[in-house]
C-alpha cells in the first residue's frame, strides 16, 4: 500500500492511498469462492454452480463491496502509519478506476491540533467571597411569605407590588399587532414582566379606569418587527389587589415540611439551602473566569468537523426544551457557532492539561459532588444510589469533577485576588448567567 499526505489548509489533510491490485483481486476471489457453496442459480444444483457463472453474475457486485471494505480498512491503516488523528469522518473520492497498479483514492479530513497549553500564571482571577447573613435569611423568609400570600381587592389607587387585572390593546403606527392584545390579565406592578415603562404608567390607576400609555420596545426585543418601535396601549383596569402575607407561625412552618413547626428549624433549613446555592454560584463564577482565562492565553485552531458535531448536540439539547413537533432543521447553525467553537476549544485544552499533568477524577470528589446534588432532594440516598447505578450519569459526573480539578490546578498557579460580595449580588449575577 502506497500512502502520501498533503496539507491543504490549516488542519485539513489530503491522504492519497493506492492499494495493490493483487490485494483487491485476492479478496474478490476469496469472497466469490465462499459464495460457491451457497449461491443458487437456476439450472444448477447448490454447490455445483461453475465459477465462470458466478463471476459473470456476481463479480461486479462483489468487487464493489470489496472496494468499500478496502477503502475503510486501508484508510485507518494509513492514518495509523502516518500517525494522524482524524477529527470527524473523511471525504473519500476515488482518483480513478482500478489500474494495473491498483486502486487509488483520496481522503480529505481534518486532524486534531497539536496543543501545548500556555503557562497560566498570567491569568488574573477575581474570586468572589460571600456568606449567608441573618439578614439574607430574613429576606428569603419574606420572599417565601410573598409566595404563600393571597390577593385581596383594594379600594384605592394601584401601587408597586400590587396586582392589577387589566385588558390591553397595543398598536404600532396605528395598527394592532400579534400578541399585543389580552383580556383579564393579572400583572404584578414592579415585576418587570412587561416592557420598560409599561407597568410604571399603570401605577396610580384605580379599578374601572381607562388610559392610553406610550412605550418603546427595546432595541434587542425578541420580535424583530417590534424592536425599537414606539407603541401605544389602551389600558382598562378591572381590579386592584393587594397582597396579604401569612404569619410565620407553626402552620406556615409545617407547610415547608418541618413537622414540629419550629421557626428556628425552618430558618436553619433555609440557611443550609442558601449556603449550598451560594457555594455553587461562587464556584461557577470562578470556573467561568478560569475557562475564559485559558481561552485568552491559548490560541487554538479547531476542526470544523468537531464544531459541527457540537452544534448538532446543542441543537438537540435545545429541541428537548421546545414544544413537541418543533424542527431542529429550522435553526441556523450560525446561532450556535460561537458557543460550539468555545466548547470545542475548552474541551481540547482541558483534555491536554489533564493528559500532561496526569489529573484524575478523584472518587472522593465525585462522591462529594453527587452528595451535594442529592442534598437538595427529600430522599438523598435514592439519588446517590441512582447515580452509582447509572454508568453514563456517573461518567458525566466524573467529567464535571475533572473540569473542577483542572480549575483548581489553574487557581494554584494564576493570580488570584479575593473580592468581598453580598449574597444577593452573587446570586443575581448567577441568574443573569
Amino acid at each position: 500500500m502506497q500512502v502520501s499526505v498533503e496539507t491543504t489548509q490549516g488542519l485539513e489533510r489530503k491522504l492519497t492511498v493506492t492499494v495493490p491490485s493483487e490485494a483487491i483481486d485476492s479478496k474478490v476471489e476469496e469472497r466469490l469462492n465462499s459464495m460457491k457453496k451457497t449461491v443458487k442459480v437456476n439450472g444448477f444444483r447448490p454447490g455445483k454452480v461453475p465459477m465462470s457463472v458466478i463471476k459473470k453474475r456476481y463479480e461486479g457486485q462483489v468487487r464493489g463491496e470489496v472496494l468499500g471494505d478496502v477503502i475503510n480498512s486501508s484508510f485507518y491503516e494509513a492514518v495509523s502509519q502516518e500517525k494522524l488523528r482524524p477529527a470527524g469522518y473523511p471525504q473519500i473520492t476515488p482518483v480513478e478506476s482500478e489500474s494495473a497498479e491498483g486502486f487509488t483514492f483520496d481522503a480529505v479530513f481534518e486532524i486534531y491540533p497539536e496543543i501545548t497549553p500556555a503557562a497560566v500564571d498570567s491569568i488574573s482571577i477575581e474570586r468572589p467571597v460571600a456568606e449567608v447573613k441573618d439578614s439574607d435569611v430574613d429576606d428569603m423568609l419574606e420572599t417565601l411569605k410573598k409566595q404563600r400570600g393571597t390577593w385581596e381587592d383594594a379600594d384605592r389607587a394601584s401601587q408597586n407590588e400590587d396586582q392589577v387585572v387589566i385588558d390591553f390593546t397595543g398598536r404600532v403606527d396605528g395598527e394592532e399587532f400579534d400578541g399585543g392584545k389580552a383580556e383579564n390579565t393579572p400583572l404584578v406592578l414592579g415585576s418587570n414582566s412587561m416592557i420598560p415603562g409599561f407597568e410604571d404608567q399603570i401605577v396610580g390607576m384605580k379599578a374601572g379606569e381607562e388610559k392610553t400609555i406610550k412605550v418603546t420596545f427595546p432595541e434587542e426585543y425578541q420580535a424583530e418587527h417590534l424592536a425599537g418601535k414606539e407603541a401605544e396601549f389602551d389600558i382598562r383596569v378591572h381590579s386592584v389587589q393587594e397582597r396579604k402575607l401569612p404569619e410565620i407561625d407553626e402552620e406556615f412552618v409545617k407547610s415547608f415540611g418541618i413537622e414540629d413547626g419550629d421557626v428556628e428549624a425552618l430558618r436553619k433549613d433555609i440557611r443550609n439551602n442558601m449556603e449550598r446555592e451560594l457555594k455553587q454560584a461562587l464556584d461557577a463564577a470562578v470556573k467561568n473566569q478560569v475557562m475564559e482565562g485559558l481561552l485568552e492565553v491559548n490560541e487554538i485552531d479547531v476542526p470544523a468537523a468537531l464544531v459541527k458535531e457540537e452544534t448538532g448536540r446543542m441543537k438537540q439539547q435545545l429541541m428537548q426544551q421546545m414544544p413537541q413537533g418543533a424542527n431542529a432543521d429550522t435553526l441556523s447553525d450560525d446561532l450556535f457557532a460561537d458557543d460550539a467553537t468555545r466548547r470545542v476549544k475548552l474541551g481540547l485544552l482541558i483534555a491536554e492539561i489533564v493528559k500532561q499533568n496526569e489529573i484524575k477524577a478523584s472518587p472522593e470528589k465525585v462522591r462529594e459532588q453527587i452528595e451535594n446534588i442529592a442534598a437538595s432532594y427529600q430522599e438523598p440516598q435514592q439519588v446517590i444510589d441512582y447515580y452509582y447505578g447509572n454508568r453514563e450519569l456517573l461518567q458525566n459526573m466524573e467529567g464535571v469533577v475533572l473540569e473542577q480539578q483542572v480549575c483548581d490546578w489553574v487557581l494554584d498557579k494564576a493570580q488570584v485576588s479575593d473580592v468581598e460580595k453580598e449574597f444577593k449580588d452573587v446570586m443575581n449575577q448567577a441568574r443573569r448567567g
